[in-house]
């Protein structure tokens, strides 16, 4: 099936990417700041009967806790993957550069991060950093620190940078499970180097999924109308209480620019990831296998699982603990420590409750049967 949504990233090099009548999923970050155009209404002062009174504290909360990053590629991370890539090179690079083909010339982008700890943790979306070596990190004040890269994860596009400071400003993790449909949220960033911009929505959907495009993606998506623009990835999305509930990160448009709805990790999903990452340099613990819904997994196999909830093992990586367990593709993964498996997500969300060193029960159906299996966990 053709896919409406695809992730476009636009570099600081090219500007934005804008792809007229065709609706996707911008990243939103790394653009170069826009003009700023003053625009005239006939229309009279509107006025607002329901919307809360407590912006201005959540504002004031959040503000001196979103920092702007900077990102950008040295000379000799540059180098290196020229090396890495030489086979692949143009030929004539010899003779020009490898500018003159879109080769590998240094990148810069620029994005948004929270700060998570009094003593400098940030995080960000992992396709604001994910090409550099080099980040900046300016804070709510203007004072500027060096920043250096904690651990990654692609997969959920989360990223965790450390800078060397103590007694900063920070924000809680909220319940993002809690956040309601229609629920009054603020968007805060850096959009086109706009520092410390605050926009207001309400929650238009939870749970979105196919947002990122990548196969092994690990999507929840909170989706809201507050504007986000190029800058604000990495940016927070906070409750009225002034708490994170997530961590804004993609945007639906037909142009590169905000469209009316915005889509932010969940804090269900970015806690649990941040906190492996701080405390281990890694993303989280990981069974080790591929999974599909079991409705995707029937109708390319062409083949009746007879069974309605669970994920299908679909792939086990070599020397994982799923292999050591015992686990096989075909497996239908049906519950985890007694908790009811009912999708991808619900796989990932019980996971992340886990941390190395965890033993688990999985129940899997094999062949129509029932089967326990004890893992324990490791990176």
């Amino acid at each position: 099936m053709k896919k409406l949504f695809s992730p476009i990233i636009s570099g600081m090099a090219g500007g934005l990417i804008v792809l007229a009548g065709l609706l996707y999923i911008q990243k939103v970050d790394k653009a170069r700041a826009g003009e700023v155009t003053h625009l005239t209404s006939d229309l009279q002062e509107a006025t607002f009967a329901n919307v809360p009174d407590d912006f201005i504290v959540a504002s004031e909360l959040a503000r001196p806790a979103v920092v702007h990053i900077s990102a950008s590629e040295s000379t000799g991370n540059v180098q290196q993957k020229s090396r890495g890539s030489f086979s692949r090179r143009d030929p004539f690079s010899f003779f020009f550069g490898d500018d003159l083909f879109g080769g590998h010339a240094p990148r810069e982008g620029k994005g948004s991060g929270v700060i998570i700890s009094d003593n400098g943790h940030i995080v960000t979306n992992n396709h604001v950093i994910e090409f550099a070596d080099q980040f900046e990190v300016t804070l709510y004040d203007d004072r500027k620190y060096k920043a250096v890269l904690i651990g990654s994860d692609p997969r959920t596009d989360l990223a965790v940078l450390k800078i060397e400071a103590e007694g900063l400003p920070f924000l809680r993790f909220g319940n993002s499970e809690e956040v309601a449909v229609g629920e009054w949220v603020l968007a805060v960033g850096n959009p086109f180097d706009l520092t410390s911009t605050v926009t207001a929505g309400i929650v238009s959907a939870k749970g979105r999924h196919k947002i990122l495009k990548r196969m092994d993606a690990i999507e929840d998506f909170i989706q809201t109308d507050a504007v986000v623009n190029p800058g604000n990835s990495g940016g927070a999305l906070v409750a009225k209480d002034g708490q994170l509930i997530g961590i804004n990160t993609a945007i639906a448009t037909a142009t590169g620019y905000y469209a009316g709805y915005s889509f932010a990790i969940p804090a269900e999903i970015v806690q649990p990831v941040v906190e492996n990452i701080i405390e281990f340099g890694g993303p989280r613990v990981t069974l080790g296998v591929n999974v599909a819904t079991i409705e995707d997994y029937e109708t390319y196999a062409e083949i009746d699982l007879k069974v309605e909830d669970g994920v299908v093992v679909t792939k086990v990586e070599d020397g994982s603990v799923a292999q050591y367990a015992g686990i096989v593709p075909q497996d239908v993964i049906i519950s985890i420590d007694k908790e009811r498996i009912y999708d991808v997500n619900t796989l990932v969300e019980l996971m992340n409750k886990h941390r190395i060193g965890d033993e688990i029960l999985l129940v899997v159906r094999r062949n129509g049967k029932r089967k326990d299996i004890l893992v324990k966990l490791k990176d």
